[in-house]
């Protein structure tokens, strides 16, 4: 069995556990629609990349079958 040699104080398994926290994210700017987005992805609220519509939406989808 896996049984420590000496005592870990607090002080070193914090230090140990002081690169686990959780990073916050970073949202940038969607610039066809400016709702937030994670960078280098696909907006999900317009469906544009790059100034570029990659992804058909639903609500453009929804608005079609109803016409």
């Amino acid at each position: 069995m896996a049984v420590p040699q000496n005592k870990v104080s607090k002080s070193r398994r914090n230090q140990r556990r002081a690169h686990d926290f959780l990073v916050a994210a970073n949202p940038n700017e969607c610039g066809n629609c400016g709702e937030l987005k994670r960078p280098h992805h696909v907006c999900p609220s317009c469906g544009h990349y790059d100034s570029k519509e990659v992804v058909a939406v639903n609500a453009a989808l929804v608005d079609e079958d109803a016409a």
